[in-house]
């Protein structure tokens, strides 16, 4: 019969502790790093892809703007447009907040590309947009 010496069940214990600390130490570390989520202001995401995500909207936001002060654009249609743009908005707080300030690769590309169907839809509103084909099926759809 084997005997267990004391210095087993400290290895045991000191593993665990190892084990369990370096987690709580990791997630201590990121919650407390330049960058991270502040629980105290929850608008404050960073980041590359969420900072390009606010340089488009803030763009498209001015867009709107310079096309309504310029009377290119209705209020109504104004209105609208910001309106999705502000989803949008929305939607990448919401998917930052949810992922610690950081939007995966796949809803940033979703993001981008909803962000770029309303500044699309901004320059046909303006008469600076194209129509692709023929324009009898008003440009939506590729040799209309």
């Amino acid at each position: 019969m084997r005997s267990f010496t004391p210095r087993t069940p400290l290895r045991t214990a000191t593993l665990a502790a190892f084990l369990i600390a370096v987690p709580l130490a990791g997630a201590y570390a990121a919650g407390h790093h330049k960058g991270a989520l502040d629980a105290t202001d929850p608008t404050d995401f960073t980041g590359p892809r969420i900072d390009s995500v606010i340089q488009q909207v803030q763009g498209v936001r001015q867009g709107i703007v310079d096309a309504k002060r310029a009377n290119n654009i209705t209020p109504a249609v104004a209105q609208r447009l910001e309106m999705r743009t502000s989803h949008i908005t929305q939607a990448a707080e919401k998917i930052a907040a949810s992922d610690h300030g950081r939007i995966p690769a796949a809803q940033y590309h979703d993001l981008l590309r909803r962000l770029d169907n309303v500044d699309q839809r901004l320059s046909l509103n303006t008469g600076s947009g194209f129509l692709m084909g023929d324009g009898a099926d008003g440009g939506n759809y590729p040799n209309g």
